[in-house]
């Protein structure tokens, strides 16, 4: 069969070759890491693939749950210091210590141009050195979820950084690369072994990593195979061993074949439709006098015009959870009740353009990454047929992730109308309205590329950032999802499954942030 043909020369060897020489790991995806530097893109899969060489100072578990990492105990101080006792004995992979210096470094670097992760530290007025295994952060109001911000923010060497001249993070979105970009070298389980993007990355364990290894690895490969087919086919032959994305349609086929397994569960990541609602005039539309995204009642139409539900049947293959919210079940204040979607109505969504002044509707751009999410692509074909219905023309721009991130996070954001996901860091409702909804301010609403702006919104995200009484601050989430849902400021469309697949005789471990851990990883008993 030609495409197993092309997916063997691609991936070369054997699953059962590669057990003969040792537990060499071979997995495969659709799309690339992009860069080896975790602080260029808030994106999952860059930062899952990343960390399994940076370490943050506290990371989560199997089970989800906060534990200490490089830092092993902290306390608060003050009700707005938090002090982190930085763990003893740990070096970075080239030998070095790693020390309190560094943390402040990191903080630096994560503030620094071409960061894309300034928002972890939002909060953070200053961090300070006490000693060479204490570190104080400052944060301008006292905030309860300091430590669920931080656990996916990886610490650099100063040392190893100044010498390679990448102090600061390259910007991605100019296509800028630094010596970090294909190089890295932290204090995790595991290090860069070689690098070939958009082909294969190798993974090696390290061998003086500070805790102790639940894995049993000697080599972890990601392999890029784009196309759907080729890559279930590899599965399924035995060339890799695990399938990060599971295309919907393969998912029984898969699950009726003798020694693979899907494993599959509900994703935290909740997938919209975003609209510049900044700019006098779009930059990608036939109207060229005025911006119709403006107006909410031309933002409602097309919310009145997208069908979810059809999404989820024909599209996602059941593999999706319509919403309308921005955050969704396992974020903490998410409330059912508060997750409420208006019926299509066509006739309706006709009748509001109408009265917004596009009687003959309007042509817009829809940028669209066609290897991020799942079936992508297809979602955003939906939609171009079902706003077509109301008389809004859509042109569909569907490129790799690494083109469509540049686009859509160039500065100024060059897009006028984009699908992309958000999997809140911390599991909380305040992360996702503070980072994709919030009025842009440097720290706050680096996401928010379509310049949604509400003061009345602004004062409750951050009241949430400080209430630490549970009942009020609930009240305060579901009075913020209130104003953006009447707002439209944005046009969620569903949360999505996680769904891997994995071969007999691996075990690996699936949490609902879509972060896959090769420190998890084992073959064997």
């Amino acid at each position: 069969m030609r495409r197993l043909t092309l997916a063997a020369a691609f991936l070369a060897g054997s699953t059962l070759a590669a057990h003969a020489q040792g537990n060499i790991f071979r997995w495969a995806n659709d799309g690339d890491v992009n860069s080896m530097d975790p602080y260029t893109r808030q994106e999952t899969f860059l930062l899952s693939f990343n960390a399994n060489i940076y370490e943050p100072l506290v990371r989560r578990n199997a089970q989800m749950a906060v534990e200490p990492a490089l830092a092993e105990r902290w306390e608060m101080v003050s009700p707005t210091v938090w002090r982190f006792h930085l763990r003893r004995n740990v070096r970075f992979s080239d030998g070095t210590p790693f020390t309190a210096d560094d943390v402040v470094f990191s903080v630096q670097r994560a503030r620094a141009p071409g960061s894309n992760i300034q928002g972890v530290l939002a909060s953070v007025k200053e961090v300070r050195r006490v000693d060479d295994h204490t570190v104080d952060f400052e944060t301008t109001n006292p905030n309860p979820i300091l430590l669920q911000e931080i656990t996916n923010w990886g610490m650099f060497s100063r040392a190893w950084s100044e010498r390679h001249n990448a102090v600061r993070p390259a910007d991605l979105t100019t296509r800028e690369e630094n010596f970090a970009t294909r190089n890295a070298m932290g204090t995790g389980p595991f290090l860069l072994q070689s690098r070939e993007p958009d082909r294969r990355t190798v993974l090696v364990p390290n061998p003086n990593w500070w805790d102790r290894p639940t894995h049993n690895l000697t080599r972890a490969e990601l392999n890029i195979v784009s196309n759907d087919a080729t890559r279930v086919a590899a599965l399924l032959s035995g060339e890799v061993d695990f399938v990060y994305t599971v295309p919907p349609q393969d998912v029984e086929r898969i699950r009726r074949t003798n020694g693979v397994s899907v494993i599959q569960g509900p994703e935290l990541r909740t997938i919209y439709l975003g609209l510049d609602q900044s700019r006098p005039v779009l930059l990608k539309s036939d109207v060229r006098d005025r911006n119709p995204f403006q107006d909410v009642r031309v933002r409602r139409a097309m919310q009145l015009a997208i069908d979810t539900t059809a999404i989820q049947r024909s599209v996602m293959r059941g593999q999706s959870r319509p919403t309308n919210l921005i955050y969704g079940p396992g974020v903490n204040g998410f409330r059912e009740e508060d997750d409420q979607r208006p019926a299509v109505d066509l006739a309706r969504g006709r009748a509001l353009l109408a009265e917004a002044g596009y009687p003959n509707g309007f042509g817009v751009t829809l940028d669209c990454p066609n290897d991020r999410y799942v079936n992508d692509e297809g979602i955003c074909t939906a939609v171009v047929a079902m706003l077509a219905r109301i008389g809004v023309r859509v042109t569909l721009n569907a490129q790799t992730r690494a083109r469509f991130f540049a686009e859509v996070n160039a500065p100024g954001f060059n897009t006028s109308f984009y699908l992309l996901g958000w999997t809140p860091a911390t599991s909380d409702a305040h992360n996702a309205l503070f980072n994709l909804a919030g009025t842009r301010d440097g720290t706050r609403g680096v996401f928010n590329n379509g310049g949604y702006s509400n003061p009345r919104f602004d004062a409750l995200v951050d009241r949430i950032a400080v209430e630490t009484d549970q009942a009020a601050r609930q009240r305060l989430i579901t009075e913020a999802a209130g104003v953006i849902r009447d707002d439209v400021g944005y046009i969620p469309l569903h949360q999505q499954q996680i769904v891997w697949a994995v071969r007999q005789g691996w075990h690996v471990v699936q949490t609902a942030d879509n972060y896959f851990q090769l420190r998890h990883v084992r073959f064997g008993n």
